[in-house]
Formats: structure tokens, C-alpha cells, sequence
């Protein structure tokens, strides 16, 4: 059960990676650190919102279903499916994220986001703020 889930991992981590290295190679330097952040700051951002006591119980208990189905190795769609693989976990995320703007708004979510305005701004055209 671990080895698959360590395969899946390993790809999606090859292919994350050589996104970014697709986007530095074709000049796009800042969209490539970008990318490289938007993982982490996303983990941070929901970090964020556990601890704050003014995001109401749903929306934590929302937000802890959605890290436990991105976090579990069973899927929908197996992780070691390229592309497809991590597109449940990223519809998982989006819907999340997208109930979370709209329960406590865009700027509640600024206000907690530590990447670049850049990357802010691509988590607000993917949750359509």
C-alpha cells in the first residue's frame, strides 16, 4: 500500500517539477516562481485558517475533509495516471477554496495568504473572485 502511494508521489512531484522547469525554459520566470510557491502557501493558507478562531466550524470541518481526501492514497483517479491523476485532489482543493471565498470573502483569504499578489491572484481566478 505504501509503495504505490510513494510511485504516485514521486510523479506527480517529476511532473510539478518539470512544469516549472517548462516555464523557466520558455521565459516565463515569474509564473514559474509562482507555481513553485503555490503548493506551499496553499498549505499555509489552510494552516491559517484551521488556527483563526473567526472561520466558523463548517468551513474548518470543510477545509479538514478536503486536506484528508488530498492527503489519502486512494483516489478516483489513480495519482499515477499522468495529468489525470491529481485532478481529483485539484477539484477538491478548488471547491474547497471556493466555499471558503464565498463564506468569508476574498479579502478574508488576502489577509491570510503569504505568497506573492501574483500568486494571490491566480487562487482568486481559480476560486472565480
Amino acid at each position: 500500500m505504501l509503495r504505490p502511494l510513494l510511485i504516485s508521489l514521486g510523479a506527480v512531484a517529476i511532473l510539478y517539477v518539470l512544469f516549472i522547469v517548462a516555464l523557466v525554459l520558455a521565459g516565463r520566470r515569474t509564473a514559474a516562481r509562482e507555481v513553485a510557491t503555490l503548493l506551499p502557501n496553499l498549505a499555509l493558507l489552510f494552516k491559517d485558517l484551521l488556527r483563526d478562531s473567526r472561520v466558523p466550524r463548517r468551513s474548518k470541518a470543510l477545509l479538514l475533509v478536503g486536506i484528508a481526501w488530498i492527503a489519502s492514497p486512494i483516489d478516483l483517479i489513480p495519482e499515477f495516471i499522468p495529468v489525470l491523476g491529481p485532478l481529483d485532489d485539484v477539484v477538491v482543493a478548488v471547491v474547497a477554496l471556493r466555499y471558503l471565498r464565498r463564506r468569508l470573502g476574498s479579502d478574508a483569504l488576502r489577509e491570510r495568504w503569504r505568497g506573492t499578489p501574483g500568486g494571490f491572484a491566480l487562487v482568486a481566478r481559480v476560486t472565480g473572485g
